[in-house]
């Protein structure tokens, strides 16, 4: 049993993952200032004797005793980091300096979710973890891009300076049941529309392209990353390389939800990237993984999760 600590423990990802160290054993701290996270994604667990929720925001420090800690804390979609940019950048950067000198009081293991986004629009494909980016550092999706990328460098100056047990993942676009439905991820969006009967919204002209892992996949290579040999530290590139346009995407969706939605054109936001997908070469290699579910069984499942919640009165 590890004493671990999850940052945004109750939201998409950080939820599954608090699934996942329960059912291994772990005794799992889940810390959430709830700005995206929700109770109702870890209220099966309040009862669980090895599971304990705390309201904390990570850009105040925080003195807990833990073996472990997953950095989860940040929202991680453009509606919702754009909504306060400053408080998303403090989150990646002030977020990360506290939890790496907890980190380094308790001698802890921790792991930094980061994420695609540091490569930017991407003048290499697929992208592989040494590619520095492109990443425009006064752009409305820069709070998120360049706070997680400043998260990085601090992680690696604390390994070099101060010898801490580091890992840092890149997490590419991930889908779910428990995604925020309001989050404006096409995943969800397309899902959502289909189900309500509206239109389906595609920006640009639909050829842009991303690669979609489902949420268990995810998890299992984030604990793997956790599990890894001390001196493998990352970053490593996690997610699925299966690229997909976005009209074949919205042209799955209404075929699962069997619905009638027509496609409506808008125009490309800012600093959108053209194309995105993971070389996980560095994954399979040193982890053993790759991921199994199969785009059409994960939206089925994610689909059947947003099903219910439109029932239920909790995507309004």
């Amino acid at each position: 049993m590890k004493r671990t600590l999850v940052t945004g423990g109750a939201g998409f990802l950080g939820s599954h993952l608090c699934d996942r160290l329960i059912a291994d054993g772990h005794d799992v701290l889940c810390v959430d200032n709830f700005f995206t996270g929700s109770k109702r994604n870890v209220a099966h667990l309040l009862t669980h004797p090895y599971f304990e929720l705390m309201r904390h925001d990570v850009t105040f420090p925080l003195y807990v005793e833990v073996e472990r800690i997953f950095n989860l804390a940040c929202p991680a979609s453009p509606v919702h980091y754009q909504h306060d940019p400053v408080q998303t950048t403090k989150t990646s950067v002030h977020g990360a300096i506290n939890m790496l000198g907890l980190a380094k009081r308790v001698k802890a293991r921790i792991l930094q979710a980061s994420t695609s986004e540091v490569y930017g629009d991407p003048e290499v494909h697929p992208q592989v973890e040494g590619y520095w980016g492109k990443v425009n550092p006064i752009g409305i999706r820069s709070c998120y891009d360049e706070g997680k990328r400043c998260a990085e460098t601090l992680f690696f100056d604390y390994y070099r300076q101060h010898a801490l047990d580091i890992k840092v993942v890149r997490i590419f676009n991930t889908y779910g049941p428990r995604m925020h439905p309001n989050d404006g991820r096409v995943v969800s969006n397309f899902i959502v529309q289909a189900l309500k009967g509206e239109d389906i919204t595609i920006y640009g002209d639909g050829s842009q392209t991303r690669s979609f892992c489902y949420v268990d996949d995810l998890i299992d290579v984030i604990v793997r990353m956790m599990d890894s040999e001390r001196d493998f530290t990352g970053p490593v590139n996690i997610g699925n390389p299966v690229e997909h346009t976005m009209l074949e995407l919205a042209e799955k969706v209404i075929a699962l939800v069997g619905g009638r939605s027509k496609l409506v054109f808008k125009p490309l936001p800012a600093d959108d990237p053209r194309q995105r997908q993971p070389d996980i070469s560095l994954a399979h290699d040193k982890l053993g993984w790759q991921p199994k579910v199969a785009l059409e069984d994960g939206l089925k499942e994610t689909i059947g999760y947003f099903r219910q919640l439109l029932q239920d009165g909790a995507a309004a």
